[in-house]
């Protein structure tokens, strides 16, 4: 893909926006997989034990998981046991390289009205949220076309199907997921390689090439990150799958107790991840059964667990 350089129009429309709004980032999305906030009522919250995170030193580590434990038989007076033990496996964790850039002539630069520094910082905020509304659709589809091929393996690579509900919706390319999650260093967290984290590294200067190789100087900026994501083990995750707009397969209380019932008694998960659509689905089907026929309210929680809404999950899933 060829580069993309912003120009003196780009400039030119953000000059003539009212000075008091100021820009209005309609691109922008609240990514709760990641910040571990949502909103409610119109205000931003923070959600306990949601986008649990660490970093590392290197770019990889390796857990040990315990995959069976040994066995534990009765025996008669006089007579032996066979001896028993637990089954190990190693798994490693892995980071991958993001490095999101823009670049900007230096004379297009210059030429914002309050100077380079301010066009900087609003270029490189956008860098930051577009990296992490990126690792968001990540988190969710890994290595599918619905994300980046090249980044980390997401919940769909991972998940078991003991651990999935199937809403048997057959419409092709309008499905949706729940994801039911259980955060922490022995569930799931994002992992961030070299000691980093999502920074923005500052602008500087540099001699770029236009489309003929002719050279003209620029200012340069770049995200630098080492993003992975852990999921330690198999029952710290659910899903339910292939829910869509067709009657019966939309998303519903039972689906929700099918799913929390996957999980052992112990292994609670700290939050259910849904669409905006989804959880329009659950408030309906709450509204049409309720005992008094008024509207329900917006769903925030299902049996303790907090109903997390977000647009990293699209409503445009194959069914699978």
């Amino acid at each position: 893909m060829s580069a993309e350089r912003p120009t003196l129009l780009d400039l030119f429309l953000q000059k003539d926006a009212d000075p008091v709004v100021g820009l209005i980032d309609e691109a922008a999305r609240l990514v709760p997989e990641v910040s571990g906030q949502t909103a409610a009522r119109g205000q931003l919250v923070t959600i306990p034990n949601v986008g649990a995170a660490r970093t590392i030193k290197g770019r990889t580590f390796k857990t040990c998981v315990r995959v069976a434990l040994p066995d534990a038989p009765f025996r008669n007076e006089n007579e032996g046991v066979d001896a028993t033990k637990s089954r190990y496996e190693r798994r490693t964790v892995e980071t991958f390289t993001m490095n999101p850039r823009w670049e900007c002539d230096i004379a297009i630069a210059r030429s914002h009205e309050d100077g380079p520094e301010a066009f900087i910082a609003s270029e490189a905020q956008a860098i930051l949220t577009s990296a992490i509304m990126g690792l968001g659709r990540q988190f969710y589809y890994g290595r599918s076309a619905s994300a980046d091929t090249k980044g980390h393996p997401g919940l769909v690579d991972v998940i078991q199907t003991a651990y999935t509900v199937d809403a048997t919706g057959s419409t092709a390319d309008t499905a949706s997921s729940v994801w039911a999650v259980k955060w922490g260093p022995q569930a799931v967290q994002w992992i961030f390689g070299q000691n980093g984290d999502l920074q923005v590294e500052p602008a500087r200067l540099e001699s770029i090439a236009d489309a003929d190789g002719k050279r003209f100087t620029a200012y340069v900026q770049e995200l630098l990150a080492f993003c992975g994501l852990q999921v330690a083990r198999v029952d710290c995750l659910g899903r339910i799958k292939n829910l869509t707009a067709q009657a019966g397969k939309t998303l519903e209380d039972d689906m929700l107790a099918d799913l929390l019932s996957k999980f052992p008694v112990g292994m609670r998960p700290d939050c259910l991840f849904m669409s905006r659509r989804s959880l329009t689905q659950l408030q309906k089907s709450r509204t049409a059964t309720n005992a008094t026929g008024a509207p329900a309210p917006f769903p925030t929680e299902y049996e303790g667990v907090p109903i997390v809404p977000t647009d990293s999950l699209l409503d445009t899933e194959a069914i699978g």
